[in-house]
């Protein structure tokens, strides 16, 4: 039995016969499956529990696609080597920029897998990690979702429920529906990013223009923002109020 066969294996697809057949030639190859996932949120969630040596990652699936989770699991203290199985050749140029180990076109061969699996034991994990990281930051796609690593392991927050942002020493603390995680990201680059969804209320401050409720003045004459689903409302510096007064009245038309 060679080295292939000690590899622990995460499937990740949103079709279930697919699943099944990658499933069938992992196991043919004397490999573990530690777990399968239908989507790339799932495969993330699942990574971190299970701990996987590669993820088989099909790209186009609901929730997360392949592209953005790749993105996510080298956030992992040890990420895995991904290996992208998918039916659409156009992907493989945006494959390869999150610097995947390979990219395998379904229907996935039992040799073509074999292949790949040995190409992924033969890198330097630190080096896909870093890769990784620099197309996390200078990729073209905007992501659905951020993730943190906490004492649970890789949590993943959907961007739709994040309440704001606040900067918070050398992190930045997310807020969303469930409280909040912390990351290593700077506040300016997500201000970018998410620059349609976001307005800038602070210094320190982005909050959500979806759950923006009301902007008022509290008894000592300073300006507050109140956001549904917050308790307490959020301070807004005089220098940020033009932006803030702007980005309210486009939400309005």
């Amino acid at each position: 039995m060679d080295d292939v066969a000690k590899m622990k294996v995460l499937v990740c697809d949103d079709e279930a016969l697919a699943r099944m057949r990658l499933k069938r030639l992992v196991e043919m190859a004397h490999m573990e499956v530690t777990g399968e996932a239908a989507s790339g949120r799932e495969a993330v969630e699942c990574a971190g529990r299970t701990r996987p040596d590669v993820v088989l990652m099909d790209i186009r699936m609901p929730d997360m696609d392949g592209l953005e989770a790749a993105g996510h699991l080298q956030k992992m203290e040890h990420p895995p080597a991904v290996i992208f199985c998918t039916a659409y050749d156009e992907h493989a140029l945006q494959a390869f920029r999150v610097h995947a180990v390979d990219y395998l076109l379904k229907p996935v061969s039992a040799d073509d897998l074999k292949r790949a699996l040995r190409q992924a034991r033969a890198l330097n994990r630190v080096q896909v990690a870093e890769m990784s990281h620099k197309l996390a930051v200078h990729g073209p796609r905007r992501r659905r979702h951020l993730s943190a690593r906490t004492h649970r392991g890789l949590e993943v927050v959907p961007m739709e429920e994040v309440r704001y942002f606040q900067a918070d020493h050398k992190y930045v603390a997310v807020h969303y529906g469930d409280g909040y995680v912390l990351i290593d990201e700077p506040l300016k680059a997500l201000e970018e990013e998410f620059d349609d969804l976001f307005v800038r209320i602070h210094r320190s401050t982005l909050a959500s223009m979806h759950f923006m409720e009301s902007l008022e003045c509290s008894r000592q004459g300073r300006f507050e923002v109140r956001l549904r689903g917050v308790e307490e409302p959020l301070p807004v510096s005089r220098r940020h109020m033009a932006g803030l007064r702007k980005a309210l009245t486009g939400k309005k038309e």
